[in-house]
């Protein structure tokens, strides 16, 4: 499956955005899809998570609360709204696809990355 992330952009604290992730060449529904993110010299980290059928979601304390994750598997696209935005929520946020269904919030078991968008948030 490749994965095509798009949806940022520089915004104001206090701003919303929402990133879509859109997949190609084999259903969404086969997979868990997560959202990570990478500030500028720091590791990568979890953002969210949310299981096949979209009921079942698990979020990083850093922005729960704040950030939806969501899916519409008939149009292949997982979407993390993100509202309440902080300087520190700048990073590139990138989409990811397990097909095994154990993933979480580890990055390590995941088996399909999307290109990355850039999120700047301006204080």
């Amino acid at each position: 499956v490749q994965l095509q992330a798009s949806g940022g952009g520089l915004v104001q604290a206090g701003g919303s955005l929402r990133l879509s992730c859109t997949a190609s060449g084999r259903p969404l529904s086969s997979y868990v899809m997560g959202w990570f993110r990478q500030a500028p010299g720091k590791e990568r980290e979890f953002v969210a998570v949310i299981r096949r059928r979209g009921i079942t979601t698990s979020y990083a304390e850093s922005v729960k609360g704040r950030f939806t994750i969501s899916r519409d598997n008939a149009k292949n696209t997982v979407y993390l709204q993100m509202n309440s935005l902080k300087p520190e929520d700048t990073a590139v946020y990138y989409c990811a696809a397990d097909p095994g269904g154990y993933s979480g919030s580890n990055s390590g078991l995941y088996d399909y990355w999307g290109q990355g968008t850039l999120v700047t948030v301006s204080s």
